[in-house]
Parts: C-alpha cells; sequence; structure tokens
C-alpha cells in the first residue's frame, strides 16, 4: 500500500501531503521516544505517535519514514504545519489510540 492510497481510505485526518505519496508503507511504527524512533524507525513505515511537534518532523525525515500518523488526537501547531510542508513530509492523524491506529495500518497491509 503507497502513502497515496492510505490517504484514499479515508481513514484518517490528512494535515500535509508530502513530496512523495507513492512510497509505499512497509509496517506501522509505533514509538513516543524521539532518541528511539530515529535510531529504529523503519524506511517507509508508517510511525504513529503522540508527539506532535516540530522535532518529530526532523526525526522522520531522518529516518525516511513514508508518513507520520498522529494519534490521540493530537494536532500539530501552526510552526510544525509550515515545517511540514517546507520539508515535504506527509502527516496523518487521527483519535484513535496508538495501538488501534497502528493495527489499523497493519490490517490494510494485510488484506
Amino acid at each position: 500500500m503507497t502513502v497515496q492510497e492510505l490517504i484514499n481510505k479515508n481513514i484518517f485526518k490528512v494535515y500535509q501531503v508530502g513530496d512523495n505519496p507513492d512510497q509505499r508503507i512497509s509496517m506501522p511504527y509505533c514509538c513516543d521516544l524521539l532518541s528511539i524512533a530515529m535510531s529504529k524507525a523503519p524506511a517507509d513505515s508508517a510511525w504513529v505517535t503522540v508527539m506532535g511537534n516540530i522535532n518529530t518532523l526532523a526525526v522522520a525525515k531522518l529516518a525516511d519514514v513514508a508518513c507520520i500518523i498522529l494519534a490521540e488526537g493530537v494536532v500539530l501547531d501552526q510552526n510544525a504545519l509550515e515545517k511540514a510542508k517546507t520539508q515535504k513530509i506527509t502527516v496523518l492523524s487521527t483519535d484513535k489510540p496508538i495501538f488501534e491506529a497502528a493495527l489499523t495500518v497493519y490490517q490494510l497491509l494485510h488484506d
């Protein structure tokens, strides 16, 4: 499944579509500790987190994740949203808990 295909499911709110909507999503990845995500987030993963700040965007770019999914109703502030646009990072959101959001992506990948 690509990022665009995930977006087209209309399951998650779209904050920003990045520069590579055709990037394939390999797996969901859950982590809220940025230092761990920086070293362990798989490239091409859909990173599910509640960390909706500008540092999350830097880690996402560094790790080359396919997209960020903000869980638990977390939103980006205006500065982070502008940075997501500048860095061309796909950011989605949901009110679902982290596990449920990741499980949704997992099920979509394995259907």
